[in-house]
């Protein structure tokens, strides 16, 4: 007895597929393939597009495929094809031109007016009482919290806070401060 010619058809009945179902497949095979397809994307979600594309693309051709053994490799075929084709297609963002479109650049504070206000911010601190002093240059200027302050000054917090309330009081009434704001 010879061999049948058309291969598909007598192997369609007495062979046992692997996969009875396209849905059979996906849920087997999706972590595999979505690995797959994170490797030709940069985005995770891009990956999960590509990947429902490809699948989609397997699915209209899923009775066509003779081989179901095969079928990973005709799902990263689909990948490869369709993000070969996404690039091709991606649009261009960047056009070459005479002049820069960068906005002239915005005027940053003056080194002079910042040098201005940190020296009147100094003489003003100056002028409150040591203890005051110490707690605003602390809390400010080294950036402790409350508690670490008063700490360092072995009083209690509450007395780090009013004693902070009194001087930035006093600092937001100092005249020269106000010359400079």
């Amino acid at each position: 007895m010879t061999a049948p010619v058309c291969t598909s058809a007598s192997n369609a009945v007495t062979r046992a597929l692997p996969y009875p179902s396209f849905a059979s497949y996906v849920k087997a095979r999706q972590p595999v393939l979505l690995r797959t397809a994170r490797s030709l994307t940069a985005n995770p979600s891009d990956a999960e597009d590509l990947l429902q594309t490809a699948l989609a693309k397997t699915y209209v051709a899923w009775d066509r495929i003779e081989d179901h053994r095969a079928l990973d490799g005709y799902v990263r075929r689909a990948l490869l094809n369709t993000r070969t084709s996404q690039w091709r297609k991606r649009k261009v963002d960047e056009f070459v031109c005479g002049e820069l479109p960068e906005p002239e650049g915005l005027p940053g504070p003056d080194p002079a007016e910042a040098q201005a206000l940190h020296d009147a911010m100094w003489r003003a601190i100056m002028k409150l009482p040591a203890r005051q002093r110490a707690m605003v240059v602390l809390r400010y200027y080294e950036d402790l919290s409350e508690a670490q302050t008063a700490e360092v000054l072995g009083v209690s917090i509450g007395t780090v806070k009013s004693a902070v309330s009194r001087a930035l009081g006093k600092l937001r009434e100092d005249p020269e401060l106000g010359l400079v704001r």
